[in-house]
């Protein structure tokens, strides 16, 4: 499938008319009807594909590489079908014992995270780490909740409710930052 033709498929399943995609991708409203209804064969241009990569929600390796079918349950906020990869990784690089039965108890939660979700767990493992403090149950839903609320802002920021979530993310990041330079004071 030509690149112009995803992309078509994909805003297609989001729902969006071409006004819509041409707002939310910051492309030129020609553009987006050249990709939506004549884009077969077309070849695209590397800012157009990140500008359509950003508002889909995507890496723009994403978009060039993986199938429509991995990518469309995305759209829809859903995981990708599992490549196994992590399952994989902490397979053989878990070294601490509890993070190791956490893996072989629950292989298809572990089989949903992401390589780099995978890597976070293996370099906090050791005897005074956080897997050790917080427990490896508790750490991987941390895990969980804040890749769903990272797919929750992607959807949010394709809407018209951008500005609003932007003012709420400004507002709350310098409080956290306000909070921690206090923190940093009293040590």
């Amino acid at each position: 499938m030509d690149m112009a033709a995803k992309i078509a498929r994909l805003v297609e399943e989001r729902g969006w008319n071409q006004e819509d995609f041409a707002r939310i991708a910051q492309l030129n409203r020609h553009t987006v009807r050249e990709i939506i209804k004549n884009g077969k064969g077309r070849r695209l241009r590397n800012a157009t594909v990140k500008q359509c990569a950003e508002a889909l929600g995507l890496d723009v390796s994403e978009l060039r590489e993986q199938p429509l079918e991995r990518l469309l349950p995305r759209m829809h906020g859903q995981r990708q079908p599992p490549d196994e990869a992590a399952l994989k990784l902490l397979q053989e690089k878990a070294s601490q014992p509890e993070l190791a039965a956490w893996v072989e108890k629950h292989p298809e939660r572990a089989a949903q995270l992401t390589a780099e979700e995978a890597e976070e767990l293996i370099s906090i493992q050791g005897p005074h780490g956080p897997l050790v403090r917080i427990g490896v149950e508790k750490y991987v839903e941390l895990i969980e909740r804040r890749r769903m609320l990272l797919q929750q802002v992607i959807a949010i920021a394709g809407t018209e409710y951008l500005c609003m979530l932007e003012q709420f993310v400004n507002l709350l990041h310098e409080k956290v930052q306000t909070l921690s330079g206090r923190q940093g004071d009293h040590r």
